[in-house]
């Protein structure tokens, strides 16, 4: 269902209908492929549906204080390249990477979790945490800090292994690190899971709200944008559906 297979799937349908008695329906499908691509890669559809997840988390206020632990999602490795080069590959989000770094100078008593194994369907030893740790302690962090999680191959395992290991204390403070548009699943996820945590957004892929109607002159960033927000829609429907969340779009909590 992501925007680039199903526009290559209904490509290859409609050459394969022009090539039957059903010819002028395929010439039909074929139009609306190529309008729904173009849609895709240069109309503002891709920022119409990223701002909505980007938007839902406000920055975090350093006002209310130290936290107790860091949390840090994985999704900024490719285990595979970093297995065949035997060093890590950030393949995209590296903010989930520098932005840990950071806080954790700022706060030097934060315990630091990096949460991530491997999202393969085909079970292999390469770990993004194995990768991730090293690109960690050379930004600055030291190795007794950093606690690793390297079996979660989803964010509902992220939320549960990580629960386990740290064993959060009423009135702690935890804060979790991910992509802006990943925020609102995974904040809805560790509720769900019994782990309050404060969202910390990073590596966002659009300005704000100004960029709501901007189109774009190279296809590959506005198809890059879409198909991201549109397999985080996705898996927000999957988890609500799946009760791995009580929200279709968890939002700041209520106080």
């Amino acid at each position: 269902m992501l925007p680039i297979n199903l526009l290559i799937e209904l490509g290859i349908l409609s050459l394969l209908l022009m090539a039957t008695r059903f010819s002028a329906l395929g010439r039909k499908l074929a139009v609306t492929t190529l309008v729904l691509l173009a849609l895709a890669a240069f109309s503002p559809l891709g920022n119409l549906l990223l701002y909505p997840l980007e938007s839902r988390f406000p920055a975090w206020d350093p006002a209310r204080g130290a936290p107790d632990g860091i949390i840090v999602l994985g999704g900024s490795i490719d285990t595979d390249l970093s297995a065949a080069h035997r060093t890590p590959v950030v393949s995209h989000a590296a903010d989930r990477l520098f932005a840990p770094a950071g806080l954790a100078r700022r706060y030097p008593n934060a315990r630091i979790v990096f949460t991530g194994g491997t999202a393969n369907l085909v079970e292999t030893d390469s770990r993004e945490a194995d990768y991730s740790a090293p690109i960690l302690e050379s930004l600055g962090i030291a190795k007794d800090r950093l606690i690793l999680d390297r079996d979660s191959r989803n964010t509902w395992e992220n939320a549960i292994f990580t629960r386990k290991l740290v064993s959060p204390k009423p009135g702690e403070r935890w804060l979790l690190v991910t992509s802006a548009f990943h925020m609102p699943r995974a904040m809805g996820i560790f509720r769900e899971a019994g782990f309050d945590v404060e969202a910390y957004p990073v590596d966002w892929r659009m300005g704000g709200r100004d960029d709501l109607l901007s189109f774009t002159n190279v296809g590959g960033d506005g198809l890059a944008r879409t198909e991201v927000a549109v397999r985080e829609w996705i898996g927000l429907v999957a988890y609500r559906l799946m009760g791995r969340t009580s929200e279709l779009l968890p939002g700041p909590a209520k106080d």
